[in-house]
């Protein structure tokens, strides 16, 4: 190995930019390999389109409420490791070693707790989004319009556009394109599969994903650890991993001391123990228990145990990452230490194209020089797979906000054919933003893109958790103390992020003249204090002003969950996709908008029916790639499909619960193992 690492030591001194990395690209044999994988995602992705009646709103956003626990359980784990995970935690990996995989081993226990204490509180609301139960629980409009409005905002700011960079820097490096033209090529595939095929195409194919995930990446780990000597050796050649133009005392490229170590010093290092243990964990909550993503692909489950079950599957492949994308992050810096630890902000600029640093190239270089022919193509399906299982996730859930909580209250007599148009041109828009927050994207956290992620989310993600356990976990919690806990962190939190663009983070040779809350808090840190703020706000304005009613506070909380009051029924057969399944201004649904107001049904079906015959087939074709069948006028007289009733979607059978709560002692088990023995 010592020999290609000197060849492309010597490259990156003498050759520009993509001249330098990597050495090698795409062959025939793995663009064979990358087309069938395609036309294999396809032909599942046709498959659940035609399983799932995807012209109504449940069946396009919750899949018609009738997954079972395996396509669930992979969806949650793909929707959660896209491309910019096996960039950014390979990155930080090479960057300061392991202890970034803290946040996989933390999001195993949250992932449960979503399982166990959350969903029940959601299916006995019967809900469709998030914002959807806090303004059932708390009542009135803020509230929900503004956590609407975040919600997409957190999604282009942290998810989709950080994706996309990630894909395509993949895109780049393999096929030398300009990173603009691999994000375009990217999204076209994507808006398109999402667009077309609603949450169930998206769940199925997140299955078949996530399976050529885990393969791809073992077989890529298999060859790491080879390359390097094992795991043993990974600790002893580590910390020799230094750029060959490292100079002067400064710490520019040098590797930590405490690489290994996941408990950090709580001061001066760079993830801190009590910021790991405790501030890592609100944010993660939110994201695991409260975000529109992965808890619409939990209400998809037909009832509360297959949804557990999905639960314990996404827990048990959150074991990965640390062996599959932070390890080979490490190895790549011992592997190509002049190009992923590169020092000099010229060198690096000329590496990768971001003076800030290298080490989000640490997965790419392993995929491009590792690999032979043919499982080069396997790890680009792989890499894509995770780009477009994730956006594709993203896609269908933002969509599903703006769609029910957004565009239905100002425009709260649309049809369903009008919300179903509206939520697919939606898509088109995130992609147009998040296209032009890329550049932020790469200049930030000195090109670390994971810790770019959590750090903004430690700043706008606690006031919503807090909100959120308060509502589902005390009675008390009232809309005053809700919205103003929300608005006031949310306030601070903005600000804090706001002098994280202002103040960059100086390079290792600079002087750090940032001012102190920015210098010496922490952001996991600032997660805590920002965190009891939001309490103390929450639980004082609540206490001061006057408590919910029973409305509010009836099957909506833990513990009034099974309560069967006068509003139940209502609440059982699921009020919000009910109601827009069975909406009766129909006026948009039809596409023929010039038939005559006083016609009656029939007489516009036999208009319809006079066309010619190529333009009506021309119609369907279009309207089925939709989702958005033509027999809008049929179905709206048909009688609405029963639904089933909580109780029966809450209860579990004996032997499911006792085999699920094993699981759960098992999974638990095993994630406080792995704490202990890498902290």
């Amino acid at each position: 190995m010592e020999s290609r690492t000197t060849v492309s030591t010597a490259s990156a001194a003498t050759t520009p930019a993509l001249d330098a990395f990597p050495q090698q690209t795409l062959e025939a044999v793995d663009i064979v390999v990358l087309v069938l994988y395609f036309v294999f995602v396809l032909a599942v992705g046709l498959w659940s389109m035609f399983r799932t009646k995807r012209s109504t709103v449940k069946g396009y956003f919750l899949a018609g409420k009738d997954m079972v626990w395996w396509p669930v359980g992979a969806s949650l784990f793909a929707s959660n490791v896209g491309s910019g995970h096996f960039v950014g935690l390979a990155g930080t990996g090479a960057a300061s070693g392991i202890a970034v995989a803290a946040y996989e081993l933390n999001g195993m226990f949250c992932v449960l707790l979503l399982g166990w204490l959350f969903l029940p509180i959601y299916i006995s609301s019967g809900v469709t989004t998030m914002p959807e139960y806090l303004k059932k629980r708390f009542g009135g409009k803020r509230i929900g319009i503004f956590l609407t409005v975040l919600y997409l905002f957190i999604y282009i700011f942290t998810k989709i556009s950080v994706d996309i960079y990630a894909g395509a820097l993949f895109i780049q490096q393999a096929l030398h394109w300009n990173l603009y033209v691999a994000v375009s090529g990217l999204l076209v595939i994507t808006a398109i599969y999402t667009v077309a095929g609603g949450l169930a195409a998206v769940i199925y194919t997140d299955a078949l994903q996530t399976l050529i995930m885990v393969i791809g990446a073992l077989i890529l780990m298999g060859f790491s650890f080879v390359e390097v000597g094992g795991l043993d050796a990974l600790q002893v050649k580590y910390f020799s991993a230094i750029p060959s133009n490292h100079t002067g005392n400064n710490t520019c490229g040098l590797p930590r001391l405490d690489a290994f170590h996941i408990f950090r010093d709580p001061v001066t290092s760079d993830l801190p123990w009590p910021g790991i243990l405790v501030g890592l964990t609100i944010p993660s909550i939110w994201y695991w228990c409260t975000d529109q993503v992965i808890v619409q692909r939990s209400l998809s489950a037909k009832n509360l145990s297959h949804a557990k079950g999905a639960s314990l599957m996404a827990a048990y492949l959150k074991i990965l990452p640390l062996f599959i994308m932070v390890l080979p992050g490490m190895i790549s810096r011992v592997l190509f230490p002049d190009l992923v630890a590169c020092a000099d902000p010229e060198s690096c600029k000329s590496i990768c194209g971001n003076p800030s640093g290298c080490s989000d190239i640490a997965y790419p270089k392993l995929v491009i020089e590792l690999l032979p022919i043919g499982l080069r193509g396997l790890m680009m399906s792989v890499m894509i797979a995770a780009l477009m299982s994730s956006l594709t996730s993203i896609f269908n859930s933002a969509s599903t906000i703006f769609t029910v909580d957004l565009w239905r209250l100002f425009r709260p007599r649309s049809s369903e054919w009008e919300l179903m148009i509206v939520g697919r041109v939606f898509v088109l828009v995130l992609v147009v933003v998040s296209i032009l927050w890329i550049p932020l994207v790469q200049s930030s956290q000195g090109g670390q893109l994971f810790i770019y992620i959590q750090s903004i989310s430690s700043y706008l993600q606690p006031p919503v958790a807090v909100v959120f356990i308060s509502g589902c976990f005390w009675k008390r919690a009232n809309e005053q103390g809700a919205f103003w806990g929300l608005i006031t962190g949310l306030a601070v939190g903005i600000c804090r992020m706001v002098l994280d663009f202002v103040y960059v983070a100086p390079r290792c040779d600079e002087v750090d003249n940032r001012p102190a809350v920015v210098k010496y808090v922490h952001y996991l840190y600032f997660a805590m204090i920002l965190t009891l703020f939001t309490v103390i706000v929450v639980v004082t304005v609540s206490l001061l002003t006057e408590a919910p009613s029973k409305d509010m506070v009836s099957r909506l909380t833990w513990f009034t969950r099974w309560d069967s009051d006068a509003k139940s029924p209502e609440r059982a057969i699921e009020p919000t996709t009910s109601a827009l399944d069975s909406q009766a201004p129909r006026e948009a649904e039809s596409p023929s908008a010039n038939v005559d107001v006083k016609s009656s049904p029939e007489d516009a079906s036999t208009d319809i029916s006079n066309r010619t015959s190529a333009a009506s087939r021309l119609k369907k074709i279009v309207y089925w790639i939709c989702g958005m069948e033509a027999n809008q006028d049929a179905d709206k007289d048909a009688p609405p499909v029963p639904q089933e009733p909580v109780e029966v979607l809450l209860r579990e059978n004996s032997f499911q619960k006792q085999v699920l709560d094993i699981n759960l002692i098992v999974c638990f088990s095993a994630g406080v193992f792995l704490w202990g023995y890498f902290a």
